[in-house]
């Protein structure tokens, strides 16, 4: 799996979403949204090692958090949160939010996501992080946060 985000900005809302995955690098796949499970034994890898093992067409399982604006002079974003468990053998949690900037977007994602860990298994994440991307809306912006699997 691979953790990733993007910005786009067009007159378009569609035009602008096709764009903000073509920053994240992820626009050539059929990206497919699936609930958020990290699985036990999941491997990060960078987006580069990712991206090196998907060819264009593919059909890509992700978690995606996505927000698209036209509100001009607004703060939109997108975040990823991820919880890993202390042990490989058990599962960890994503969760995906996103909505207008109040500052702690990426840490309210991340911390849901230790949340659902604590309660699922009654144990302490090993670690968690967010990816987490903000724009300040012009014509159409869309932002992206993705956790990508490389199956």
């Amino acid at each position: 799996m691979f953790f990733t985000t993007g910005v786009g900005k067009h007159s378009d809302a569609l035009v602008s979403f096709e764009l903000a995955l073509r920053d994240a690098g992820i626009e050539k796949f059929n990206l497919v949204p699936v609930s958020s499970i990290f699985p036990p034994g999941c491997e990060i890898v960078s987006v580069e090692e990712g991206l090196k093992e998907l060819f264009p067409g593919q059909i890509v399982f992700s978690v995606m958090a996505r927000m698209t604006s036209n509100e001009k002079g607004k703060r939109i974003f997108a975040s990823v949160g991820a919880a890993i468990p202390p042990t490989p053998d058990l599962n960890g949690y994503l969760t995906e939010y996103h909505g207008y900037s109040n500052g702690n977007e990426g840490k309210h994602a991340e911390e849901n996501a230790a949340y659902m860990l604590r309660t699922a298994f009654g144990i302490e994440p090993a670690r968690t992080f967010n990816v987490t991307v903000s724009a300040e809306v012009e014509d159409y912006t869309t932002v992206v946060a993705a956790a990508v699997f490389v199956i």
